[in-house]
Parts: structure tokens; C-alpha cells; sequence
């Protein structure tokens, strides 16, 4: 009896194993599926994208009150040392003011600078790469925050942060854009996206703000440390970054300086960021306005952004559907967008109360929603059809127009609502987005650049009739528009223009 117990202990344990064995061939016989693997990796860039906005918005409620509590302990220190001096006085709150500008400014500056040399690199090494990279420096700039124990040591986390999200945000979207190649697919999975950038920028104060006020400072950041770590594991092991070999074939980007004087992407760029700066703007000064206003409670304040998430998941939901049956209408959509932002902003001094100021944060979202799922669809169509199909470096552009209002929003808005006043600041941004707007009428045609018959098209719709399709039809279906194309002069794809019997005389050399 005693002999037959350790048997039947190892034949149970080789059976667990072999099961485990099975289930672990299951599960990456299933991630090999494309759709599959579509949806993880837009599963993982939305966390990560998640990740980095409660990063950047849960220090809201934390870093005043840390600030003011470390210069507290500086100053009993220096009572303590020198007791004899009796001119120490508290320092002034102007530079706490300061302190925290700099602060929340330092990761937008940083990543501003970063971007053109991260979208090369994407351009270059491919999606997966520097995806891992930036939420690896999001993990080690997420814990150096839960442990800093003065302003230098959080300066260098929030810095840290933006060398991250310039590689994670950047190539997160472009990898959603190179996997979802139709337009209505690629215009759900980046309103997702965006779904998911909106929540962890509006839950992230009130999720900070409560965290640190029951379990110290601490415990936020190792919350989104461990999530980040766990977002990280899975890239590694689903993407398998440093053993997939398909970059060497990558085709070579357009260089980031020749889309940025593309005029469709310019004005597509200067359309998200003047969309962006009431928000950019309002962040940093609408809670002193609040208290001397309307005498407003820290819960208030904690609060004001929070029902604005749903307005802007209904404005990603309207567009994305209006996207799909009218696609052509891209810029209207933008246009109505900012429309809504301007006339919102200009309306937001004249609330009294709590409950009013709700009423025009929440149209600013929902214009801003308008904005960003129409546009950053467009991009990549841009570059599909005017350029390579390679996406890093046109959504870095993106990510430095993002950047550009939220570098200028801690810095500038405070200095320009103290010398022109709260209700001049709102007017002017609400006056630029409204004005604006008209320039997007200049994206009206550019539905009309996509190529009436591209090479993926007739291949799907003609079948595979020599061995210079099927390889073609196997690499599209590898690498996802893994081909260059080329533009003539009215930016239409010439490649279409070419006869069928052509490319069968070309098969023989090919093979």
C-alpha cells in the first residue's frame, strides 16, 4: 500500500502536466489566429494607453498636498538646526504653484522631444519592440514615483514617464492601424482606444485622491506598477518581441519630416492640438477657479472631470458609426467636433455652481471625442494612400500635437489667467477651436484619393492564378499592406494602373 500511494501520486502529476502541456498548445495554436491575435494586441495597447493616462492625471489630487507636506518637513528641519534664526517663514505658495507646472509640464516637454526619434524607430524596428521598451520605462518610472521622497526624485519619474509613452502610446496606435486595414475596423479599434485614454484620465483623480487619502501615497502607484508589469509580461509573451524576424522585409517609412509639410497631415495635426487646449488648459486652473467662485468643496473638484467620460464614449460611439456609413465625411465630423469645444469653453466662466460646470466639461469631451475619432482614422489613410504604409512616424506626429498643448498647459495657463483673467483664457481657446474648424474643409477630397482597384483588392477578388499572387496574397496576409506603392502626382496608386499581364510576365523573375 505505501508503494502504490507515490505511484499514483506520479501518475496524477503526469497527468496534470501533460493536460497543462495541451492547454499551453491550445492557447498558442489560438493566438496564432489572426483575429485572435488582433484582438489581444488591441487588449494590450489598451491597457497600456490606459495605463499612461492614470499616470499622468492620478498625481492630480496627490503631488499638491505631498508638495506642501515635504516643504513642511524642510522647514522643521531648518527650525530644528538653526532655532536661533527667527526670520524663517513658510515658503510661498507661488512656488509651490511652480513646483507643480514644472512638474505635470516635464513629462509633454519631454515626450515633445522624444516622439521624431521614436517614430523613426518604430519606423525601423517594427511595433512590438518599442512597445515593450515604453511599458518597461513605465514600470520603473511608476515605482520611482511610489518611493520619491523629494521633488527631484519625482521630477525624474515624471520624466521618465514621457520617454514611455513616447514609445508605448506612439507605437500602440501604430500597431493598431497596421493590423486593422479596413477603414471601418480601424476606426472602431482606435475609437476603443480612445475610449480607454478617456477613462483612465477621468477616473484617475478620484482613484488617486481616495488611494492616498486611505492608504498613503504609496499604494496607487503599486497598483498601476503591477498592472503595467502584468501588460508587459503579456506583450512579451504574445508578441514575442525579440524573436519575430518579419522586420527584416518591413518596407522603409517615409521620413517623419516629409509627412510633417504633408498639407493634409498638417492641418490634421493642428486640429488635434488646438482641440486639445481647453482641456490642456483648463486641468491646471479650474480648481483654483472653482474655490474662489463658487466656494467649491475637494470632492467637487476631485469630481468635475468624472461624468465627462460618458459624453466622450458616446462621441467615439456617434462617430465610429457615422464613420461606417459615411466615411467620406470624415472632416465634417472633426469640424462639428470643434465647433462643440469652442462654443462649450466659452460658456464655462459662466457657471455658478458645481452642477452647471458639468454641463460644458462634458460638451468639451464630447467635442473632443468628435475630433479625435474622425482624425486619427484619417492619418492613417493618409499615409496609406499619399505614402508608405508604415504608421510610426505619423502617429508621432500625432502624439507630439497631443504633447504640444499639454506642455504649454501647466506652464502658460496659469501665467495668462493671472494677467488676463480666467473668463479671457476660456474665450480665447474657445474662439480658436471655433475658427479652426473651417480649415478642415480642406480634407473634403481626400476620400477621393483612395485607388479605385489596389493590389490587395484584386488579388482578394480575382483569386490566386500564379505563384507570383500566392506569395503576394501569403505576405499580405503575413504583414498586413507589408507593400510600397507608388504615387504619381495626384496622389493616386499606380500600382493599380497596371496591367494583370504585366505583373504575370513579372512572376517568372519573382519566383
Amino acid at each position: 500500500m505505501m508503494t502504490e500511494e507515490p505511484a499514483n501520486l506520479a501518475q496524477s502529476a503526469a497527468l496534470k502536466l501533460s493536460q497543462m502541456s495541451e492547454r499551453t498548445k491550445q492557447l498558442g495554436t489560438a493566438i496564432q489566429d489572426p483575429d485572435r491575435q488582433r484582438r489581444i494586441i488591441l487588449v494590450i495597447v489598451c491597457i497600456a494607453l490606459l495605463l499612461d493616462n492614470m499616470l499622468y492625471m492620478v498625481i492630480v489630487p496627490i503631488i499638491p498636498d505631498y508638495l506642501e507636506e515635504l516643504q513642511g518637513r524642510a522647514q522643521s528641519a531648518v527650525v530644528h538646526t538653526n532655532s536661533t534664526n527667527s526670520t524663517i517663514s513658510k515658503t510661498p505658495k507661488v512656488n509651490i504653484d511652480l513646483q507643480i507646472g514644472v512638474l505635470f509640464a516635464s513629462k509633454a516637454i519631454l515626450q515633445l522631444l522624444i516622439n521624431p526619434l521614436s517614430g523613426t524607430f518604430i519606423d525601423r524596428v517594427g511595433y512590438d519592440i518599442p512597445l515593450f521598451i515604453g511599458l518597461s520605462v513605465m514600470f520603473l518610472s511608476t515605482l520611482i514615483f511610489a518611493f520619491a521622497e523629494n521633488y527631484a526624485t519625482l521630477f525624474l519619474a515624471r520624466s521618465m514617464q514621457g520617454l514611455g509613452s513616447a514609445f508605448a502610446d506612439t507605437s500602440g496606435i501604430a500597431m493598431i492601424a497596421d493590423k486593422y486595414t479596413e477603414e471601418a475596423e480601424r476606426s472602431r479599434a482606435l475609437g476603443i482606444a480612445l475610449a480607454f485614454i478617456s477613462f483612465g484620465s477621468l477616473v484617475a483623480p478620484p482613484f488617486g485622491g481616495v488611494l492616498y487619502e486611505f492608504a498613503g501615497k504609496r499604494v496607487p502607484f503599486l497598483v498601476l506598477a503591477c498592472i503595467c508589469l502584468a501588460d508587459a509580461v503579456l506583450c512579451l509573451t504574445v508578441l514575442k518581441p525579440f524573436s519575430n524576424r518579419e522586420r527584416e522585409n518591413m518596407p522603409v517609412g517615409t521620413p517623419i519630416y516629409k509627412l510633417m509639410i504633408d498639407p493634409y497631415i498638417a492641418v490634421v495635426a493642428g486640429a488635434l492640438t488646438t482641440c486639445n487646449i481647453p482641456l490642456a488648459f483648463l486641468e491646471p486652473t479650474i480648481a483654483n477657479w472653482m474655490e474662489e467662485t463658487m466656494q467649491a468643496s475637494q470632492w467637487e473638484i476631485g469630481m468635475t472631470w468624472l461624468p465627462a467620460f460618458f459624453p466622450h464614449v458616446l462621441g467615439v460611439y456617434v462617430t465610429v458609426k457615422l464613420a461606417a456609413k459615411y466615411p467620406h465625411l470624415q472632416w465634417f465630423y472633426g469640424a462639428i467636433g470643434m465647433v462643440f469645444i469652442g462654443a462649450s469653453s466659452c460658456t464655462v466662466p459662466a457657471c455658478k455652481n458645481f452642477g452647471e460646470l458639468m454641463i460644458p466639461l462634458c460638451g468639451i469631451c464630447f467635442g473632443i471625442a468628435l475630433v479625435d475619432t474622425a482624425l486619427l482614422p484619417t492619418l492613417g489613410f493618409l499615409v496609406d494612400v499619399r505614402h508608405v504604409s508604415v504608421y510610426g512616424s505619423v502617429y508621432a506626429i500625432a502624439d507630439i500635437s497631443y504633447c504640444v498643448a499639454y506642455a504649454l498647459g501647466p506652464v502658460v495657463a496659469g501665467q495668462i489667467v493671472h494677467d488676463l483673467g480666467f473668463v479671457q483664457l476660456n474665450l480665447g481657446m474657445g474662439l480658436a477651436n471655433v475658427l479652426y474648424a473651417p480649415a478642415l474643409l480642406l480634407l473634403k477630397n481626400v476620400s477621393q484619393l483612395k485607388p479605385s482597384f489596389s493590389e490587395r483588392n484584386m488579388l482578394l477578388e480575382d483569386g490566386t492564378t500564379g505563384l507570383y499572387d500566392t506569395i503576394k496574397m501569403e505576405e499580405r496576409e503575413k504583414k498586413r499592406k507589408g507593400l510600397c506603392t507608388t504615387i504619381d502626382e495626384n496622389g493616386i496608386d499606380t500600382f493599380a494602373q497596371r496591367s494583370y499581364s504585366e505583373e504575370e510576365s513579372s512572376g517568372g523573375e519573382y519566383a
